[in-house]
């Protein structure tokens, strides 16, 4: 049975919101193939556009009483919750999706593997070593006093016997041509 032509929504409106169950049997039948094809445009899921649906009409029953004749139609009140509605269904599902994908990524990397990783530690070590004994004595010195034994720049140009200053460029030279040699590993 389709509902009368000269059907006023509002009062069918303000008669659900007394809990006419007719009314909004009526308002239902009148608004419901238009309430559900705009969501369906939205979330482009029949099955979710059902459920979406049947939110939005549960709504209505629920608040009908908030609707305002004065700030518009009613026609106009129905689509902007059912809008609202599959637009929050289409962000909640892009919100999880985002956190799935997240999960996954944090939890689909191989476990680190810590005698891989030892491995690779000593054999940069080693390389490092290698490297600093191929720059020659005052920037060697420096660089080895600096960062195999752990000195300050003013205990590194103490114990050279340079001035601090001297030190200091001997350490950032020597690092400079370390870089160089190792071709920026370092």
């Amino acid at each position: 049975m389709s509902p009368p032509p000269d059907l006023d929504l509002g009062e069918l409106l303000r008669a659900t919101a007394g809990g006419d169950q007719q009314a909004f049997a009526l308002l239902y039948d009148s608004t419901g193939a238009r309430v559900h094809g705009l969501v369906v445009r939205i979330l482009r899921d029949h099955a979710q556009a059902e459920e979406v649906t049947q939110e939005v009409y549960l709504q209505v029953w629920r608040t009908a009483s908030s609707f305002d004749p004065t700030r518009g139609s009613a026609r106009s009140w129905l689509l902007t919750l059912a809008h609202r509605r599959a637009v929050d269904r289409v962000r909640s599902a892009q919100a999880q999706s985002d956190r799935d994908q997240a999960y996954e990524s944090r939890h689909d990397r191989p476990a680190p593997d810590p005698t891989a990783e030892e491995v690779e530690h000593r054999m940069q070590g080693q390389a490092v070593r290698s490297a600093v004994q191929e720059l020659g004595p005052p920037h060697q010195e420096a660089l080895e006093l600096a960062y195999f034994e752990g000195l300050t720049h003013r205990e590194v140009s103490e114990r050279l016997g340079v001035p601090l200053g001297t030190a200091k460029t001997r350490i950032r030279d020597g690092l400079r041509r370390l870089r160089d040699q190792m071709g920026g590993r370092a």
